[in-house]
């Protein structure tokens, strides 16, 4: 497979990882958009949100809130604040074909970022 997400996930490519369990994986951007910039990604390989099965992914999606929730703890943004985002296909600028969050945060997100690369 030459998703770079499933590469990362099965060690092939270095990541500095913020968070990992038996479903999610959570590393640091390597061009990071804000002070803090994490992607929290599935160890499942699902495309996009649109082929999340319900019933099927459920558990591994909603750990992928917990985790966002426990890194920015982690991370000391918790209570200033931070953004959570989610692309879905070309359009929503998605560059990896893995479903994934961007964790941002560490200083005020009020303005739209320009664009977060996926």
């Amino acid at each position: 497979m030459s998703c770079i997400f499933c590469k990362i996930i099965n060690g092939e490519l270095p990541s500095r990882k913020a968070y990992e369990s038996d479903a999610v994986l959570a590393f640091h951007d390597i061009t990071p958009k804000a002070p803090v910039h994490v992607v929290i990604v599935p160890k499942k390989h699902i495309d996009t949100m649109n082929e999340v099965e319900s019933g099927t992914d459920d558990a591994a999606v909603a750990e992928l809130f917990q985790a966002a929730r426990q890194i920015a703890r982690e991370l000391g943004i918790a209570e200033s604040g931070y953004r959570l985002i989610n692309n879905c296909n070309a359009d929503s600028g998605m560059e990896v074909s893995h479903l994934h969050f961007h964790l941002l945060g560490g200083r005020n997100l009020g303005a739209l970022l320009s664009k977060v690369e996926s």
